[in-house]
């Protein structure tokens, strides 16, 4: 496959385009977001606002009045949430004067100055008493540091500890220790989702397998498309279970194939194996690695393998070490993402994840064991290299 074409599947492209109608959102946020071409997502758009009309009656002067005073109230509501939803700790009782005219400071250039100043309860003449107060070099870099490492906690759905917020701004050029950085999250109390306790089941599994284990946890592979793994996972919603499964490439951590529905069975999986096959090229052999599940064990899911040139491989019984890599994305996926939020629809589950996917994981969430790159960045230098080559 060229590196500078992606194929689309159906699904994708219809929850992109729910992303566009659903929000409503301009689409060229909705395209940055899943770095597609704003072109392309308006192709799809209109493609679908055509095979799905809808009619709807006139609005009256008086109905109209009415809505744009409405729409002028959620404007005004929405950015009153995003601006609360940035000052976190600020309004808590006993946080000082100072800290909050030094985050309205560092947002005044976002948000009315009025407004701000009314939300955090402050006055204006104040905010303006205190700008013009002088303040020592140390202090002004410690709160310049601080808007910016909540800039970064927010911007990454309050996912990152202080060593990915340390990753972040190093990247930016901003030259920061992690102590320091750990320091002033906390005075910020700043406390990144953290996941549940939980102990694995580590029986042992029969002796003799059908299908061999040719990963033996080594999650690393030398180039993508050479070592995928693959697991289910369930999410609750006010419809009942949705069921997503993922294929992960093991050499860039990204996940590139994905599918969803209302059952697990082997559909569900296959389609999230042709997802990963169109978005990159497969090597002749590359190994599928997944655990003792009926459907990846089945006959049917072993065809589907075949057809690709895969081969297949599988844990032990009641091991999920074995396939840790699959299991340790689906805690990230509910803890940074879902286990916070209580889907009324299959709908709304399936937009929320495609979001964390498309839009956070693979483009913009930092990984450890890729030295604090992204899972896209990797793929890309990878690509690159072979070009040049």
């Amino acid at each position: 496959m060229s590196p500078n074409r992606r194929k689309f599947s159906p699904e994708y492209r219809d929850e992109a385009v729910k992303m566009v109608l659903d929000g409503p959102r301009p689409i060229a946020d909705v395209a940055r977001e899943l770095g597609l071409n704003s072109g392309t997502l308006g192709n799809w758009v209109n493609a679908y606002r055509k095979a799905n009309p809808q009619e709807e009656e006139p609005l009256t002067l008086s109905e109209r009045a009415r809505l744009r005073e409405l729409e002028r109230e959620v404007r005004e509501l929405r950015m009153k949430n995003e601006f609360l939803g940035k000052s976190g700790v600020l309004l808590r009782p006993g946080i000082s004067v100072s800290k909050k005219f030094a985050f309205i400071d560092g947002e005044k250039d976002n948000f009315p100055l009025m407004k701000m100043c009314g939300w955090l309860n402050v006055s204006k003449s104040g905010y303006y008493e205190w700008r013009d107060r002088p303040l020592s070099m140390t202090a002004e870099r410690r709160e310049r540091l601080k808007l910016m490492i909540k800039a970064v906690f927010d911007a990454n759905h309050g996912a990152y500890g202080y060593r990915r917020v340390h990753a972040v701004l190093a990247r930016s050029g901003e030259r920061v220790s992690d102590e320091l950085v750990r320091q002033l999250m906390r005075e910020l109390d700043l406390q990144p989702c953290q996941p549940k306790p939980w102990r694995p089941t580590t029986t042992d599994g029969d002796e003799q397998h059908r299908i061999p284990d040719l990963v033996r946890r080594d999650f690393t592979a030398d180039a993508p498309g050479t070592k995928l793994v693959g697991d289910i996972t369930y999410i609750a919603t006010g419809e009942g279970w949705l069921y997503l499964a993922t294929a992960i490439d093991c050499y860039s951590k990204m996940v590139v194939g994905w599918s969803m529905a209302d059952h697990y069975k082997v559909p569900l999986i296959a389609s999230a194996l042709d997802m990963a096959a169109n978005n990159v090229d497969l090597s002749d052999g590359c190994i599928f690695h997944s655990d003792r599940g009926s459907n990846y064990t089945s006959y049917e899911f072993a065809k589907k393998l075949e057809s690709l040139d895969m081969r297949q491989s599988v844990g032990r019984t009641g091991v999920c070490w074995d396939n840790a890599m699959a299991e340790s994305f689906f805690g990230a996926l509910k803890n940074e993402w879902i286990n916070h939020v209580r889907f009324a629809t299959r709908a709304d589950a399936r937009r929320a994840i495609v979001q964390y996917i498309e839009g956070f994981y693979n483009r913009k969430r930092l990984h450890s064991g890729l030295g604090y790159r992204t899972p896209l960045e990797v793929h890309g230098e990878y690509l690159n290299l072979q070009l040049a080559a």
